[in-house]
């Protein structure tokens, strides 16, 4: 944004020197060149046009986590790498949490979990909170992962994060059909990985798997996401990546 100011500047200077220009504008100048509209508005169309022409433009790089919610690894993975990463780097990526992992579907909507029915009920109130919170689900599911039991934490986590949602309500959607809905489509996502998953946590980038992305991921999200991100970097990008860390004793 520092160029476009700079750039905008310019424009109004020299305008301005030619006896054409003043800031009728209403909108601050960093937001000339949001819409159409407002650039209209503000007289500078042509200049956001060209503006926008050399702007790169860059997808976020979209992380998605196939896991169950009492599995060492995928716990370890989601409090270690997946959130902290994501807190950091929000700006430039995106995160699916889709809690199945190696579960088996019966014809009847029930669900056999690799780690027992406690598993089950955790995969299930992670589903609903993913349902009802979106994005703002994550923190709870944290809350519950970094806690020495999954299943204890989880109605203090909801109290902590969303206390006006009452745990009742949340079971009508763990008890209820609309949770087995909700798990039917999170198997439905997880047989349909290509290729099929082998384990959990199975990590896919940009909805992709393989060896590599799976063990560079493990190693280190946050270095993942920053090397594969095609925009300009930010700023916990260039000083992470450029930070050399070791830890001695030094006598």
């Amino acid at each position: 944004m520092l160029g476009f100011n700079v750039f905008m500047l310019f424009f109004a200077v020299f305008s301005q020197c030619q006896g054409r220009f003043v800031f009728p504008c209403k909108y601050p100048q960093s937001q000339w060149c949001d819409s159409r509209e407002i650039a209209a508005e503000c007289g500078v169309l042509e200049q956001c046009r060209k503006f926008n022409m050399t702007k790169a433009i860059a997808n976020p790089v979209n992380v998605s986590l196939y896991y169950e919610s009492l599995c060492p690894g995928c716990r370890q993975f989601l409090v270690s790498q997946l959130v902290p990463t994501f807190i950091m780097l929000q700006d430039i990526m995106n995160i699916e949490l889709v809690p199945y992992g190696n579960a088996q579907e019966k014809p009847d909507y029930t669900f056999v979990c690799q780690h027992g029915e406690d598993e089950c009920l955790g995969n299930m109130i992670e589903t609903c909170l993913l349902h009802t919170f979106g994005l703002d689900a994550v923190p709870i599911i944290f809350c519950m992962e970094s806690a020495a039991d999954v299943l204890k934490a989880a109605q203090p986590c909801l109290g902590i994060y969303k206390p006006e949602v009452t745990w009742d309500k949340l079971m009508e959607c763990v008890k209820g059909d609309q949770g087995k809905k909700l798990m039917h489509e999170n198997a439905v996502k997880t047989n349909a990985l290509k290729p099929p998953h082998e384990y959990v946590p199975w990590i896919t980038i940009n909805g992709e798997h393989s060896d590599d992305l799976q063990n560079k991921a493990m190693s280190s999200l946050f270095t993942l996401v920053c090397s594969l991100y095609k925009g300009e970097k930010t700023a916990p990008c260039t000083l992470g990546m450029g930070r050399k860390t070791s830890s001695y004793c030094m006598n």
